[in-house]
């Protein structure tokens, strides 16, 4: 790892140029290095689908129009200098960026990278000095001195050894008011060679002068049998765990390979399940113990909940038909069937009401223990 960060940094032209004018090396350097390892150990949590380095256009599942579009505008010569990648999250945006800025780069210059060239290579591994993911050290925010080091002064350098120079800025909903006025301007005089993808999952927040002057692409849910066939086609499990990846994941394919490989996402399924099993069994003390430990999960907490909801959504849905069917938590059926019975209608739509008002809540940034506490005494008297 320790060598991997090392190599990241002689190789970020950020740094090199900052070294050459003399500015304090050690501050800059340790800033540096700490920016990188933030980013190897985002990538390897977030870019988990891409963990096949071999990867072509042809390897994205569903969203043809947007590959026509990449691969139309390469073969044409016609690349925009800023792009949007607007959709949910696993939805294979960051997927397409990689592979879009690796065919840009790929030393055959084809409309697929060749992914055996030294640039291909070097993409594959994150390692293209001219390929830039632009890091934060915020988690929930993209400031303007994270734009400034490592995009807008960055830029005015030429690329290394590629014909542009790509600048992929992922969460890019999270940028602040004052980095998108700093991107824009970036935007509107473009070096030739500089070339801008802001990944996000929601477009709308950008000023509008940046939507006007960016390609919007919209990464569109892609069916369950889409879905079903990929994880068929790549993933070793069983029918149950296709069918309740499929179902959860609601067409974004990145979700789906989650839910069936992460190890983190096994843990956070048993963390709700403990919840939906002894709600209403626990003390206030035992509540405040569980609203701490959920509070580990902060930063999957949309999954957190939308797992307990599908829950909740399979009881009513039993209650309603008493067709097992119809369930997607199908491992489940003895305790789906037992809240059924012990849950009336109102308790059940009560808790599911809840959980959205949750979401609402976090989003207006209410105190997260006090929300989640509210979840579970909600819970714990519809029960």
């Amino acid at each position: 790892m320790n060598n991997q960060i090392d190599m990241l940094i002689f190789q970020s032209s950020h740094v090199s140029r900052l070294f050459v004018s003399g500015q304090n090396r050690s501050s800059l350097w340790q800033k540096k290095k700490r920016l990188c390892e933030i980013f190897f150990a985002y990538s390897q949590q977030s870019y988990s689908e891409m963990e096949n380095s071999m990867s072509k256009f042809t390897d994205i599942y569903g969203h043809e129009s947007i590959k026509e579009h990449l691969q139309n505008a390469i073969k044409m010569n016609k690349i925009s200098h800023a792009y949007i990648f607007n959709g949910g999250l696993g939805s294979g945006k960051k997927m397409t960026a990689q592979i879009f800025a690796k065919t840009l780069q790929c030393e055959k210059k084809g409309i697929e990278p060749c992914n055996e060239c030294h640039s291909c290579k070097q993409s594959d591994s994150f390692n293209q000095p001219d390929i830039i993911w632009v890091t934060h050290e915020k988690p929930g925010s993209i400031g303007v001195d994270d734009i400034r080091e490592q995009l807008i002064s960055d830029i005015q350098i030429r690329p290394y050894s590629s014909p542009y120079k790509i600048y992929i800025v992922d969460e890019a909903e999270k940028l602040t008011q004052q980095a998108q006025n700093a991107i824009l301007k970036t935007i509107e005089e473009p070096p030739e060679y500089g070339i801008i993808i802001l990944i996000t999952t929601n477009a709308d927040i950008f000023l509008q002068t940046i939507l006007s002057r960016c390609v919007r692409l919209d990464f569109r849910p892609a069916d369950d049998a889409t879905v079903t066939k990929y994880l068929k086609d790549n993933y070793d499990v069983t029918d149950y765990e296709i069918k309740f990846a499929a179902a959860f994941a609601q067409g974004r394919i990145g979700r789906a390979q989650t839910i069936v490989s992460s190890k983190e996402f096994a843990k956070l399924k048993e963390e709700v399940m403990h919840v939906i099993r002894y709600a209403d069994e626990m003390s206030t003390a035992e509540i405040m113990a569980e609203v701490k430990n959920i509070a580990n999960y902060k930063l999957t907490i949309d999954d957190y909940l939308d797992l307990m909801a599908m829950w909740y959504r399979d009881v009513l849905v039993f209650k309603s038909t008493n067709d097992a069917n119809l369930v997607i938590f199908k491992n489940e059926m003895s305790l789906i069937k037992n809240q059924a019975q012990r849950c009336s209608y109102e308790g059940l739509e009560d808790i599911l009401n809840s959980i959205d008002k949750v979401k609402i809540r976090l989003k207006a940034n209410v105190n997260f223990d006090l929300v989640i506490e509210l979840l579970i005494m909600a819970i714990k008297e519809a029960m």
